[in-house]
């Protein structure tokens, strides 16, 4: 809700609140924003500046004077006396860069204040936005402060829309928002990375100085995603203080946390200002992306549950929103490009056998495409691997009673391509300098209105002609030599070129409101609350070995709920670390998102697709609570070990995953949380088994015959026959299970038996936590 005692504004949720004042001044001076407070009188909390400052610039209006430099606050500009890093740089059209933006007035709206070109939370009952409006005090250029609250998720969101009526104006940078904290006793939590080690956590102890998040590639990209957070030092997975941000937009931003030399922390996020230039003439509007803050006491998995309830109410497609990821094959790594349509429907046979629902048909349909150097930006079929085309092709896998998808990369071109030797101009380049190649392609220039009409025209016969169930939407690289010849000013390219993306997903998804759209850019490099607003979900990494995986996606579920994020199972060793890993924790950890399986069956054993079949089973008797349920971690003392839990009303599946094998290792306790204490939970671990190969030499040791554990015979068993690892199941109560139930012993070097819990290096475990009953129901 929306409280108003002006000056007073006080934005609520059910656990935060987020307080600003208008100053004597006219600024707007942050007041609180962290647990939910009482409505009242907040004079106390006003900043107290009454010693001055050496040195001060002491800002005037209204025959009322302030150091704005000192005072927390929840705009500022250049060149009227704040001199920490500014969120907005404009040369107003005296040629200078000076603003002085005040109050002027506020107003109150059910809902969402809409967007025509962005991305913006999707609306519901309980949503609210005040609107402030800022006046520069000398030209007529206005700035509407826009906050909107989404209640039910505990989340603010905050964007800014420029309104010049006045002479051209120049926007050099323009944050969605910025906030004033006024101390310092943070650390800085973001995810960094790049191609195959995406959104890996990084910490950093906030000290003065600034800290600059930055993408400059024209995508969020895989360096490093728009989502952080600022915690109190000693903040843990369940308990303590912090703040999070994120940014629904997909093109290069700009996260900034700047903290003063006398110790207060100002933090903003928006659009980078590198290479932007913006000419506002008069009579139109800037509008910034959507900004998202949120705040929680209960720590990161409370602020995790903030952004997740927020991407599937307000972001996720509306029709989406209830529905579960079909379980995927995709034949990339099974045959790169080189298939042909009966390799691809002895795939999907065998696929459709052990329970997979979507066969998706990656990169090589199309024109000469043997491999990445020609045909992006064709569309023709390629008749030599696909005798018939596509539509006999995917009425083949329609009569399997399998859903049918297709790889697209609509946003590139070949130099090597039809449609480049037809218009050569619509590559993005500058006359006079060669194009940088990246894949051995280029970007087309989504800026040109006449690209985006081929893209659709292009794609849409393709999805109709093949009743097409599924786009998997790629971007294979970064954009270079960045502008266009379709638009006036270079400055405003990137900016343009996303809104360009956006306009074709928007077209698309109005057409075809039930496709399924999967983004991925070369695997995470555009997992982004705006690519979510179209698309629901995302290809997390190109690398999909398990343990790689567990630092990915545990990075991306600090922001993102599991409903967005797809995960395959590949084959072993892995293409991208060599690393051989179990085919059971290759499932463990896909299975916490969407699965999916990437790789050629002919290829693995009979034992090997027995287990694929009961994963698949396993996984369709859970899939809401994979995909839908509430995403946890686990604070562990081992560094070799993370634990997961999802859960939804009264099932929970806690992921056990360990990495390297420590030696006689210390007994395992497992504590469940988010348990009712009074009810009783059947736990049951899941069925998993072994190579005969895991042991080695030591299985001639077992046996009652001598054989050569690397023999022919020993080779043959193992395709047939594999042995169960130990399994538990118990009943007890909750109260039991959040304290803590010790497992059974992991093989500790002396001695096995069908009770040994056998995990050594990359082992893992799922348990399915079930409430049966009520204690008093026993008493």
């Amino acid at each position: 809700m929306i409280l108003i005692n002006y000056p007073y504004f006080h934005l609520k949720t059910d656990t935060l609140s987020y307080v600003f004042s208008v100053t004597p001044t006219s600024k707007l001076e942050h007041l609180y924003f962290g647990e939910a407070i009482p409505d009242g009188d907040f004079s106390a909390l006003h900043f107290k500046p009454t010693a001055g400052l050496g040195s001060a610039i002491l800002y005037e209006q209204n025959n009322q004077q302030t150091n704005l430099d000192f005072l927390p606050l929840e705009m500022s500009e250049f060149g009227k006396g704040d001199f920490r890093l500014t969120p907005l740089e404009i040369q107003m059209p005296d040629q200078t860069f000076v603003t002085d933006f005040i109050y002027q007035k506020h107003e109150v709206v059910l809902g969402i204040v809409p967007s025509g070109v962005l991305p913006v939370g999707k609306s519901a009952d309980d949503i609210e936005s005040l609107i402030i409006t800022l006046k520069d005090t000398k030209f007529n250029v206005e700035i509407q402060l826009i906050y909107t609250i989404y209640a039910s998720t505990n989340i603010i969101g905050r964007r800014m829309i420029i309104d010049n009526k006045d002479e051209t104006i120049h926007l050099r940078k323009v944050m969605s928002m910025m906030i004033d904290i006024p101390e310092m006793d943070y650390e800085l939590m973001t995810l960094q990375g790049g191609w195959i080690k995406e959104t890996h956590k990084e910490i950093r102890p906030l000290l003065v100085g600034t800290y600059i998040h930055e993408s400059t590639t024209g995508a969020s990209s895989n360096r490093v995603n728009p989502g952080f957070m600022v915690y109190k030092k000693g903040t843990h997975e369940d308990y303590g203080a912090c703040y999070g941000f994120n940014l629904i937009y997909s093109g290069n931003h700009y996260q900034a946390v700047h903290v003063s030399n006398h110790g207060i922390m100002r933090i903003m996020n928006g659009i980078h200002p590198q290479a932007f230039h913006y000419p506002l003439e008069k009579n139109h509007q800037f509008e910034t992306p959507e900004a998202i803050l949120s705040f929680s006491k209960q720590g990161f998995n409370g602020l995790s549950k903030n952004f997740h309830d927020f991407v599937q109410k307000h972001i996720t497609p509306r029709q989406f929103k209830h529905k579960l990821k079909p379980v995927v094959i995709n034949s990339w790594e099974a045959f790169f490009f080189d298939f042909t349509a009966s390799k691809l429907l002895k795939l999907a046979k065998k696929a459709k056998q052990l329970g997979v629902e979507l066969f998706v048909l990656d990169d090589g349909w199309f024109g000469k495409r043997n491999d990445d150097t020609s045909s992006l930006g064709d569309y023709h079929v390629n008749l030599k691997k696909l005798p018939g085309g596509l539509t006999k092709l995917a009425n083949a896998i329609h009569k399997l009673g399998l859903q049918f998808g297709l790889w697209f990369e609509p946003e590139m071109i070949s130099p090597n391509s039809d449609l480049y030797r037809t218009h050569p101009e619509w590559a993005i380049h500058i006359e006079g300098r060669t194009p940088a190649l990246g894949r051995n392609q280029w970007v087309l220039d989504l800026c040109n209105p006449d690209v985006r009409t081929y893209i659709v025209s292009e794609m849409s016969k393709i999805i109709e002609s093949t009743k097409l169930d599924y786009i998997k939407w790629d971007m294979n690289r970064h954009i270079t030599d960045a502008t266009s010849y379709a638009i006036k000013n270079p400055g405003t390219f990137y900016s343009d070129y996303i809104l360009g993306l956006y306009d074709i997903l928007n077209t698309l998804r109005q057409k075809y409101p039930d496709l399924w759209i999967e983004s991925c850019s070369s695997g995470g490099n555009r997992f982004d609350l705006g690519m979510l607003s179209y698309t629901p979900y995302i290809w997390a990494s190109d690398n999909t070995d398990p343990i790689e995986r567990l630092d990915i996606q545990e990075g991306l579920s600090y922001f993102y709920p599991p409903s967005t994020i797809s995960c395959h199972v590949s084959l072993a060793p892995h293409a991208q670390t060599l690393r051989n890993t179990p085919l059971s924790t290759r499932f463990n950890v896909a299975a916490m998102g969407c699965l999916g399986y990437e790789l050629n069956l002919k290829y693995l054993t009979r034992a090997e697709l027995k287990e694929i079949k009961r994963q698949i089973v396993l996984y369709k008797s859970y899939q809401n609570v994979f995909q839908q349920g509430t995403f946890k971690r686990y604070n562990t003392i081992r560094d070799n070990l993370k634990l997961w839990q999802v859960s939804l009303v009264d099932t929970h599946i806690v992921g056990f995953y360990q990495t390297l094998y420590h030696a006689s290792p210390n007994p395992d306790v497992l504590s469940v949380k988010d348990l009712n204490p009074n009810a009783i939970y059947e736990i049951t671990s899941i069925q998993q088994t072994l190579p005969i190969g895991r042991f080695g030499h030591l299985i001639a040791h077992a046996l009652p015959i001598k054989l050569n554990p690397n023999g022919v015979i020993m080779h043959t068993i193992s395709k047939y026959i594999q042995l169960n690892n130990a399994t538990e199941s118990y009943t007890t109560s909750g109260s039991v299970l959040m304290q803590g139930m010790p497992l059974k012993q992991q093989f500790s070097g002396t001695y096995y038996n069908d009770q040994t819990r056998i995990l050594g290096d990359f082992g893992s475990q799922l348990y399915i936590i079930r409430k049966v009953g009520d204690v008093s129901e026993r008493n």
